[in-house]
């Protein structure tokens, strides 16, 4: 089988390689630099606090790669497992928790529903007084994203996948409703190549991509920034990322007491053009990010200093969750994740080439992620976004 992957971020990479290792001919098309979209930008959660079925099934079919990532491709990303702990300031928020880990614990996952003086044993500096209850998994942890780019895209080539940068997708061609080919372009300069099989990894230009195909993705890309602060108060690296779930805030160490803060506050999300956003910081988002962070929190006082940012972009869809199907014949969408790409890309790679390759999977029920669901208005709810 020759299949082309449109786009070469984590969820490209991971799918060229499993599409590869089981021996289809792959090559993989991006049009700027591997990883340097959504990917490069991303804050590298990964987690398995999620209030639906199918998010969870992703996280837990990834950790297994993530954990056993450094002796599998010889990279070593950075995983630190200091866990997720997510708080709760209303009943309502309580009674999603509680609905949440017992689905979560039912399928594996180590999740624990935690008392506000619980959550402070994790993370000192939270005043548990507002809060009402908490979760929190000891098996979450975050990784660096370029370095895990790297591992994939070395696994890909040694794999055989002709990875090309600097190679846009400029046109699918499609027979009889079936994709049989592509139009690439590099250097101003467009050639055609019959496929048996495209893939759209594109991110936050996969609504292009699949218009090309005729085929129309409720993908939105959405713009989000992270902030690096350094707080009054040093932020242990033993401490979990923190979720203020009603607020949307959240926090996460790196190293010598500097944090990561983020969050989106904004009573409007308006679609951002992804080849002409602004990648840098605004100030007055940093400085509300480390207000709503400091609230009830002792780590953010007056003394906290902005120290640098970036902003990067989601590829969200209406109910946040990714599309993951077969679009029409030759076509499979893998895109959408909505900030969870990163986490998920390795059950994705293997849930893509299962797809072409098997024409089911198993890895986990992705029936749910049709984008028919939009249509039927049978959409997922996911709750804990972060």
């Amino acid at each position: 089988m020759d299949v082309l992957v449109c786009g070469g971020g984590i969820v490209g990479l991971a799918a060229a390689y499993e599409l590869a290792d089981r021996g289809a001919d792959v090559t993989l098309c991006e049009r700027g630099s591997l990883g340097a979209g959504s990917t490069a930008r991303a804050a590298g959660g990964i987690r398995s606090q999620f209030s639906t079925r199918v998010n969870v099934e992703l996280s837990l079919a990834s950790k297994p790669v993530w954990n056993a990532f450094e002796e599998r491709f010889g990279v070593d990303i950075g995983l630190r497992k200091n866990g997720y702990l997510f708080l709760a300031r209303t009943e309502a928020t309580a009674d999603h928790f509680r609905e949440s880990v017992s689905m979560q614990r039912n399928l594996g996952a180590a999740t624990e529903l935690l008392t506000p003086a619980e959550a402070v044993e994790r993370c000192p500096g939270i005043d548990p007084e507002p809060f009402v209850a908490a979760t929190y998994n000891p098996d979450d942890g975050v990784a660096d994203p370029n370095l895990a780019v790297q591992g994939y895209a070395a696994a890909a080539r040694e794999a055989g996948v002709d990875v090309r940068t600097g190679t846009a997708v400029t046109d699918v061609h499609r027979e009889g409703g079936r994709v049989v080919g592509v139009d690439v372009g590099t250097d101003g300069e467009t050639d055609r190549r019959d496929v048996d099989c495209v893939v759209n990894a594109a991110g936050a230009w996969a609504a292009r991509v699949g218009e090309l195909a005729g085929v129309d993705l409720p993908i939105a890309p959405r713009r989000r920034q992270i902030a690096v602060v350094e707080p009054s108060t040093p932020v242990p690296e033993s401490t979990p990322l923190t979720i203020d779930l009603d607020t949307g805030a959240y926090f996460r160490p790196e190293r010598d007491g500097i944090a990561l803060v983020g969050g989106h506050f904004a009573e409007t999300d308006p679609d951002a053009d992804p080849d002409a956003y602004d990648t840098g910081l605004d100030i007055d988002w940093a400085a509300e990010a480390v207000e709503q962070a400091g609230r009830d929190v002792d780590y953010f006082g007056p003394e906290t200093r902005i120290r640098r940012g970036w902003a990067g972009l989601y590829a969200v869809t209406p109910d946040h969750h990714p599309i993951v199907e077969e679009s029409v014949p030759g076509l499979v969408t893998a895109a959408g994740f909505s900030g969870h790409g990163f986490q998920h890309a390795p059950a994705t790679g293997r849930i893509v080439a299962d797809l072409l390759l098997d024409g089911e999977t198993d890895v986990a029920d992705v029936s749910a992620l049709a984008r028919e669901r939009f249509e039927r208005g049978e959409t997922l709810a996911e709750r804990s976004v972060a």
